[in-house]
């Protein structure tokens, strides 16, 4: 998967934006303002950041040793570094769709009612 078809997929999920927020080169995707994936555009092999249950973190990192890390930057427990390239698509969607849910589930009342609402 590339970082195209990567970004395709997350703003195709109800109440995504993408922003540059922290720099020109780490593009970073929210719903309803707040982020579930980012990518520094200038990192290769492309990666990206995704939320992810710790428990599921720490069986993807054992079985794709290297390829799912923890995340640079973020909270190790709760965020992957994931290699696009490297990692079957199947498997990165269910990501990107575990990722959004997560963050979904945490919302207040309210924006789980705006988000509903779109």
């Amino acid at each position: 998967m590339n970082i195209e078809e990567f970004r395709a997929y997350c703003l195709a999920k109800k109440g995504v934006t993408e922003s540059f927020p922290f720099d020109e080169q780490t593009l970073v995707f929210k719903v309803m303002g707040k982020i579930f994936a980012l990518s520094g555009l200038e990192r290769l092999p492309t990666q990206v950041n995704l939320k992810c249950d710790p428990e599921r973190s720490a069986i993807l990192r054992e079985e794709y040793d290297g390829q799912i890390t923890g995340a640079f930057h973020m909270s190790k427990l709760h965020w992957n570094s994931v290699i696009l390239a490297s990692i079957p698509r199947d498997l990165i969607f269910d990501l990107i769709d575990h990722s959004y849910e997560l963050v979904v589930a945490k919302m207040t009342k309210k924006l789980k009612a705006q988000l509903d609402a779109l």
